[in-house]
């Protein structure tokens, strides 16, 4: 049975990697008319984004690369962002 969730349900919610990686915290969701454009995830303490990414505050994940919503939102590994190449 599909089970519906409200929007205001998603704020806040940890964000997982398909591989089960803690990547952030839903922060914010990017609507257009009658269709979720994006998900803006925050970068928390301990978060694939801050290790990776360092200061940034966090990243814009396009809807079709989530994978699922529950208690927990799962994304794609094509969402997530490469490793700064080293000089």
């Amino acid at each position: 049975m599909l089970r519906m969730k409200y929007l205001s349900d998603v704020y806040d919610m940890p964000v997982y990697t398909e591989e089960g990686d803690y990547f952030g915290r839903v922060e914010e969701v990017l609507i257009t008319p009658g269709r979720i454009q994006s998900w803006m995830v925050k970068a928390t303490r301990g978060s694939y984004i801050q290790r990776v990414l360092g200061s940034v505050k966090g990243v814009i994940i396009p809807h079709k690369l989530v994978k699922s919503v529950g208690d927990v939102m799962i994304i794609s590994r094509n969402a997530v962002p490469a490793r700064p190449q080293e000089e």
